[in-house]
């Protein structure tokens, strides 16, 4: 995000520096932090598109992700397309490659200047500047110095299911071992594990479980256990020898939610993506919102003719309910992809949901495609989900009230018909001995 900030402001003629305190990626072998895959869907690949980065990272290097590919426990699998109607899709993009690729497309800027961090010192840099962006992730040092204003809301949830990653390699032609351009999930209930593709063939393997499942796999034997039990068809694709290796050889890592406010301090200070609204990884929008907050910082600075204390103020007050609608949903979308998935209930809405859509494009958006596949607003797609269920719970209601006023209907028939009859016997009957 701070790359991506940084290739804006430069785009617009001003000087910018971009600091970063890890080392240059594009020259290490190794890089410390997170590697699940990313997920780029149409407000990323917008706010791409808007500084010539689009094509370059999602045309020549996304792998297209046409919808949900599910591994029951049997081994069966069924898909759940993101988009049936439009036949839209999401792109799974290396987190390295797409980081090395902003930062060299900052680096190239005319007006855009880097520093790395020496990490075996201590050196302190000074510097001025009219806008400090802070960029910096959930742990943000610059969120740090804004709580220390009077007047500054935060909070932080941690979940306790944490999150590791193994890789799953090409096959022994160098091909995948899975259908590509799904996203693959194994839901089991209260876990799950997902599966991203790579350029290379392999697969980004990340397990989601609470970290007490974590600590109770202390051995191979209880991990090969685990996985023969709950991902049978995964151990041949992954290797016993791999799985063992990778995932001992891993810690598993927390996941955290933090919701803010104000996401400005006073006329020169602003904080964007992952250190405004830090987010669990399950609706695949971290990224997404995060470029979407450049892109609308950018649209602001133009349409207010780069007014500091206007722009920072206006961000702040219409970005902060988006923020917080899609760090609830990600919260959401755990549930349902590690359980809703499989249940019936989930699927007949998931139907009744695509009909309505094709039947209503203009009307009803499901909420999934009005998150990913479009620029309105995280409230906005929210509250409209909200509207959906309860025209739903509605109909739901008088299709009930309609079948019982029927059903009520064909009793009363029924029983008018079979007291005819009687009368009709008993009549016949009185007759006969009259």
């Amino acid at each position: 995000v701070g790359s991506l900030s940084a290739c804006y402001f430069a785009k617009r003629g001003h000087e910018v520096h971009l600091y970063e305190y890890r080392e240059d990626i594009r020259k290490s072998e190794h890089v410390r932090g997170r590697s699940i895959n990313l997920a780029m869907s149409a407000r990323g690949i917008e706010a791409l598109k808007e500084v010539g980065l689009a094509d370059q990272l999602i045309n020549r290097h996304g792998i297209p992700m046409k919808g949900r590919m599910i591994h029951n426990l049997d081994g069966s699998q069924h898909p759940i397309l993101y988009d049936p109607r439009n036949k839209q899709c999401i792109y799974s993009v290396s987190r390295r490659y797409l980081n090395e690729v902003l930062l060299s497309a900052t680096e190239t800027r005319k007006h855009g200047f880097m520093t790395f961090q020496m990490t075996n010192t201590n050196e302190t840099l000074l510097q001025k500047a009219d806008l400090i962006v802070g960029a910096d992730g959930a742990f943000s040092a610059v969120r740090r110095h804004f709580m220390k204003q009077s007047i500054f809301d935060y909070s932080q949830t941690y979940i306790e299911h944490g999150y590791l990653e193994l890789c799953m390699p090409p096959g022994e032609d160098g091909e995948f071992v899975m259908q590509p351009n799904y996203l693959h999930i194994w839901p089991r209930g209260t876990f799950m594990m997902i599966a991203l593709p790579n350029q290379d063939r392999s697969w980004t393997v990340t397990l989601f479980m609470p970290f007490v499942e974590f600590h109770n796999l202390d051995s191979p034997s209880k991990l090969l256990k685990f996985f023969s039990k709950y991902f049978p068809d995964s151990i041949t694709l992954i290797g016993k020898q791999r799985l063992v290796k990778d995932f001992f050889a891993t810690k598993s890592s927390p996941l955290v939610s933090i919701k803010c406010r104000p996401y400005h301090s006073g006329n020169a200070a602003i904080i964007l993506g992952d250190a405004a609204h830090a987010m669990v990884p399950f609706y695949g929008q971290g990224m997404n919102a995060g470029f979407e907050d450049c892109r609308l910082l950018d649209k602001l600075m133009v349409q207010y003719d780069f007014n500091l204390p206007t722009v920072l103020q206006e961000f702040s007050s219409m970005r902060n309910e988006d923020a917080e609608a899609i760090c609830d949903l990600a919260m959401y979308n755990y549930l349902e992809m590690r359980d809703l998935v499989n249940r019936r209930s989930f699927l007949v809405r998931k139907k009744i949901d695509n009909m309505l859509f094709w039947l209503f494009p203009n009307v009803w958006v499901p909420l999934y495609q009005s998150v990913t596949f479009t620029h309105t607003g995280y409230k906005n797609c929210l509250d409209n989900k909200r509207w959906q269920d309860g025209v739903i719970r509605r109909m739901v209601l008088m299709f009930g009230v309609v079948v019982s006023l029927l059903i009520a209907i064909a009793v009363s028939h029924f029983f008018k018909i079979v007291l005819k009859i009687q009368h009709g016997i008993f009549g016949n009957i009185q007759y006969y001995f009259f």
